[in-house]
């Protein structure tokens, strides 16, 4: 019956948008779980429609790192049953009145850090309740006390509360209320979604005329307050095993609260309680020293800067015995070039991008201690990276053997030169498809190098493949994954397409990098030396991005900017002790004259793309530049795919695939015992690897019960044999290899079976086995409890991910080549 909500869901998304804005923030908390106040802010004019945070307008009188945290309620925007005539509600979605058992779901217009409850006086009967980031209730890893995020409610007086762990909060944007049976008609007065909140005001803020880009910038900083704990920064909203601090996901978190909140002493703190535990990944040892880089130059705490240096020296030294084989490194990311998560870690692109990113992090090391008078270690870091320059550059193809993610380790480190960083970006950036990273995460690093290179209308395109498909996809929070080509085939608000390790979050802080990006670049608002003492205003503006204004808190005060190229104004406000370099932007065009305050002015420096001058004191000032010229042409960039994504289909074979499929061979799983495949392999393919990433079993003993009539199973390759129930079962996720000794045209059937008809949905994945590049959007299939092949068009060695989206399992049981 569920099922029939989510299609109703689907159908009715325009009518959740559009009540988008009708969510009620109620302070009068009902029950009171754990001893947390309501929120303690009152409400302003400012009115952000780009934000999803229902907190957005309000504001704490003094926001301290050590305010316990509050709760605020939100009531649903949307209501819906399974079933006609079985419940009725008023207007404003309160007083359902219930006639029969059914499941009512609700949908409160975003992702929240809260637990659902109802109320009702004359309830009597069996009822359970589940939530969900997205359209069905959730399924999560299995080390957790509720994997399947449904069970009974817990009753407190006449309130039912779903409690799935002991902080109760979940990521929750949809609820279901399932009424089994009920003794007689009732009434639930209300529904609502108990969310907790970390005391912090919205002292940043980011707007240009391009809407998806301000509600990328705010939906980045709403998932980084979703996830603000009381006493340091969560990295996820759902319980999966996983809820706590990673210190290399906060490396980006982190900046982006200072940027949007300027919640000082709270990062401090974090920063703390990460210093000696880097989760078993390499990397988050180095990403830790960024951080501690990157909050030192925002606040110039120098004090907390120095008393954390030796724990930086000794983690920078533990990578320098590591980089020469850099080894055990953990994790890098979720794209399958970066090893697919913890699949293989310790795969060439990561033992790179290590590389790269430990000289870049010794050389910003460098830079900081010779600030604080620290020059004998200064010396020291600088020395050491320029001595792995030299190494690497002994060997003319050191730069071949970056891929796209190393290659952005290595220009974020600002060791290459302009050669260099030429040969990358035609090597590795050109291709859009190939630029987006699968984890934002790393994206965002990639976006980075892509500023670093002058490539920023660029950047915003794959801004728009990576968050802005996220937005239209539904998020509210940035996804912990994602790929445009889920587009192709997952609807609106649908459960995401899973990873090798588990189950995706959809309210991840990890991946807010983008909303730094923007501040800094587009905006252009970024320190120059510790505290902002000296700030850069460069904004990179076009004509299709041509406008952009915004707020950077600092320690000494608030940074107000704004220009529009197309008018050639724009104002800036400098707080007392600061100091700006303001470069305006060319784009193609010549400036004539710049006025400041109503005086012409001289440029202190120009070059072909920026007219730069400072102003060393505070306040406000406007300036008017005069242009000539044409824009510079915007690169025209295309997102496709270098295999045909025309699929075929085939429902009504069943297991009789012989005259229809396999003429150039095939291979059945299993069919002579666990493991041992029954197989004729074509010329072409040399080898086949076919894995699961958990678990699998032979269909003969997993499903004893089936009959060999059933007309599902493959029929034996020889003749007049008994038919047998074979193939794989998996949990998440299986991987099938296809290694081509010679190039070759060729089809590859793969034949899925739901067995027990329980409505599997499974996501097709297909990627170059040998670069990791992925060839074509996702497919999705469904409804194969009568069996289906799917025929993919293919011309090279593969990898195909068959990930899990609905149900319990993938199922595979055969491969037909033609």
């Amino acid at each position: 019956m569920i099922h029939r909500i989510l299609i109703l869901c689907f159908l009715c998304s325009w009518f959740v948008e559009s009540c988008f804005a009708q969510v009620a923030i109620l302070t009068n908390l009902q029950s009171k779980p754990q001893i947390f106040k309501p929120v303690q802010a009152y409400k302003t004019e400012k009115n952000i429609k780009y934000s999803p945070d229902p907190l957005v307008s309000f504001r704490w009188s003094n926001p301290q790192a050590q305010d316990e945290l509050e709760v605020y309620q939100l009531t649903p925007v949307f209501i819906q049953t399974d079933t006609e005539n079985s419940a009725k509600w008023d207007k404003s979605l309160k007083n359902i009145k219930v006639t029969r058992p059914c499941n009512i779901m609700v949908d409160f217009g975003r992702v929240s850090p809260g637990w659902l409850e109802f109320d009702s006086e004359d309830f009597s009967g069996e009822v359970e309740m589940s939530i969900s980031e997205y359209n069905r209730p959730a399924v999560t890893n299995w080390m957790v006390k509720h994997s399947k995020k449904t069970t009974s409610p817990v009753k407190s007086g006449n309130t039912y509360r779903l409690e799935l762990n002991d902080q109760l909060y979940e990521g929750v944007r949809f609820g279901w209320i399932h009424l089994k049976n009920i003794s007689r008609p009732f009434t639930i007065s209300e529904v609502r979604l108990v969310c907790q909140a970390k005391p912090a005001n919205y002292e940043g803020s980011f707007w240009c005329n391009n809407e998806s880009l301000n509600r990328v910038w705010y939906t980045g900083a709403y998932t980084v307050r979703a996830n603000f704990l009381k006493d340091y920064f969560g990295a996820i909203l759902m319980d999966r095993g996983d809820r706590y601090s990673w210190t290399g996901d906060a490396h980006i978190s982190q900046y982006v609260s200072l940027l949007t909140f300027g919640n000082y002493e709270y990062v401090k703190q974090n920063i703390i309680r990460t210093a000696k535990d880097a989760n078993g990944i390499a990397s988050y040892s180095l990403y830790w020293v960024l951080s501690l880089i990157d909050y030192f130059y925002y606040t110039n705490d120098s004090l907390f800067f120095n008393a954390m240096i030796n724990n930086a020296i000794e983690k920078l030294d533990s990578a320098n015995l590591k980089w020469d084989k850099p080894v055990n490194l953990g994790f890098y990311g979720w794209d399958e070039r970066l090893g697919a998560g913890f699949e293989s870690p310790d795969c060439d692109e990561n033992q790179q991008a290590y590389k790269m990113l430990c000289i870049g992090t010794w050389l910003k090391f460098s830079k900081a201690l010779a600030v604080v008078d620290r020059s004998l270690e200064a010396n020291k870091y600088e020395q050491l990276a320029l001595s792995r320059i030299s190494t690497l550059r002994r060997s003319q193809s050191w730069i071949d053997r970056l891929g796209i993610h190393s290659s952005a380790d290595a220009i974020n480190g600002s060791f290459m030169n302009r050669s260099e960083t030429e040969y990358c970006w035609d090597k590795y950036y050109t291709d859009r498809l190939n630029r987006i990273s699968y984890s934002p995460f790393n994206l965002y690093f990639i976006l980075e190098a892509m500023a670093k290179m002058g490539r920023h209308s660029e950047a915003l395109s794959t801004i728009d493949d990576s968050w802005g498909g996220q937005l239209r996809h539904g998020a509210t929070t940035t996804y912990e994954v994602f790929h445009p080509a889920w587009l192709n085939c997952l609807p609106k608000f649908s459960s995401p397409v899973n990873m090798l390790g588990g189950f995706v979050s959809l309210a991840h802080p990890w991946s807010s990098g983008a909303s730094r990006w923007l501040t800094e670049e587009i905006l252009g608002i970024k320190p120059l030396s510790p505290g902002f003492k000296t700030f850069a205003f460069k904004t990179n503006l076009n004509q299709n991005v041509s406008s952009v204004r915004g707020d950077v808190p600092t320690m000494h005060g608030t940074i107000s900017a704004s220009y529009d190229i197309m008018k050639g104004k724009g104002e800036i406000v400098i707080p007392k002790g600061c100091a700006a370099t303001i470069s305006l932007p060319l784009n193609g065009k010549r400036i004539k004259s710049v006025e400041v305050n109503g005086e012409k002015i001289s440029p202190d420096k120009s070059d072909a793309n920026f007219t730069t001058f400072l102003i060393k004191e505070a306040g406000k000032f406007i300036f008017r530049v005069k242009y000539a010229g044409d824009f510079a042409k915007i690169r025209n960039e295309s997102l496709t795919y270098p295999l045909d994504n025309s699929i075929l289909v085939d429902s009504i074979s069943g297991g009789n695939w012989k005259n229809k499929f396999g003429s150039k061979g095939y291979l059945i799983l299993n069919y002579d015992g666990t493991s041992i495949h029954r197989q004729q392999l074509p010329d072409y393919i040399e080898k086949t690897e076919i894995r699961c990433s958990d678990n699998f079993r032979n269909w003969g003993t997993a499903y004893s019960e089936l009959t060999t009539t059933d007309f599902r199973m493959l029929i034996s390759d020889v003749e007049n044999e008994k038919k047998i129930c074979s193939g794989y079962f998996n949990a998440i996720n299986t991987t099938i290899e296809l290694n081509c000794k010679k190039s070759a045209d060729y089809k590859l059937s793969i034949y899925f079976v739901d067995w027990k008809r329980e409505n599997l949905s499974s996501i097709i994945e297909v990627f170059d086995l040998e670069t990791k590049n992925i060839l074509m959007p996702n497919y999705l299939i469904q409804n194969y409890g009568e069996g289906k092949y799917v025929t993919l068009t293919l011309d090279r060695s593969v990898r195909i991910r068959i990930q899990r989206l609905y149900g319990e399992n993938t199922a595979i049981c055969g491969l037909f080549f033609d």
